[in-house]
């Protein structure tokens, strides 16, 4: 590469940045600023962070609702992550027309937006309620139940399967290792860069997700953040240093996730084994 071509990259990069980070910055800014100062567009660290901070806790209950964000997110993660991997494993290493139909029929489930399927899931968790109350409308459950199968999931495990060295299970099987044994002691330790990709992407959808837990969630008690941050802007007068610091401590679970695993990360999106 040219001098020239690495300048005029470099800046494309620059200018890329700057425009990402842009944001988030801005963001963590007016979290340290008064209401007044973040609607003129000051661009300038204020010295109000704490009293938004004492403001956005007599306002509204933000550690319950971050224990129930992260009771959501760590348990869709978990079982997702086992059921996804178990169906992509199944789909890739046990093949048979008949499952390629089946995947088929579970890849067109993708083209269905989640909006058609809210009333079908309400009414359906509605009847549960009267059976099982611990798994029906206004329980946590039933915010994790309809996302732990997801049919990317199940794609991207399959996808990264293909990768897999199957020589190591035929190996295993010589061994008298059992097919569960296979999956959990061989399967699940080699694509570990895999795993960690599926698990920041199921938990950062699961922790922003909206739309469900706003139509299923009614109870205060069980409000998770991205409600709460609605909340706060849905008010007469809304504090928006208050929001932008709420938005802040929403931000972070996540991208601390996002930077501790970024490195398995790029490797699962890559398809890489290891």
């Amino acid at each position: 590469m040219s001098k020239i071509n690495r300048i005029i990259c470099y800046v494309i990069l620059s200018i890329a940045t700057i425009i990402s980070v842009f944001p988030f910055l801005w963001m963590v800014i007016s979290a340290t600023n008064k209401s007044v100062d973040v609607t003129r567009g000051t661009f300038l660290p204020g010295t109000h962070l704490i009293e938004n901070f004492r403001m956005l806790l007599s306002t509204v209950d933000l550690v319950p609702a971050l224990i129930n964000s992260a009771k959501i997110s760590v348990s869709t993660t978990v079982l997702a992550l086992l059921i996804g991997s178990l169906a992509g494993y199944g789909f890739e290493i046990y093949k048979s027309k008949a499952k390629d139909i089946v995947f088929n029929i579970l890849l067109l489930s993708m083209m269905i937006p989640f909006a058609a399927l809210m009333v079908p899931l309400f009414r359906m968790f509605g009847s549960i309620s009267q059976t099982a109350p611990f798994m029906g409308i206004d329980t946590l459950t039933a915010v994790v139940l309809p996302t732990i199968t997801t049919a990317f999931l199940i794609f991207f495990f399959r996808q990264s399967t293909k990768m897999f060295p199957k020589e190591i299970l035929e190996a295993g099987r010589m061994d008298g290792v059992s097919e569960l044994g296979l999956f959990f002691r061989i399967y699940i330790p080699t694509m570990k860069t895999t795993y960690a990709a599926a698990a920041i992407i199921t938990f950062m959808a699961s922790w922003n997700n909206y739309l469900w837990p706003l139509v299923v969630l009614q109870s205060p008690e069980n409000q998770t953040l991205p409600l709460l941050i609605s909340n706060l802007g849905s008010s007469y007068t809304p504090d928006y240093g208050v929001i932008m610091l709420a938005i802040v401590i929403a931000t972070l679970p996540a991208a601390l996730i996002f930077f501790l695993m970024q490195k398995h990360f790029v490797q699962g999106m890559m398809g890489s084994v290891k």
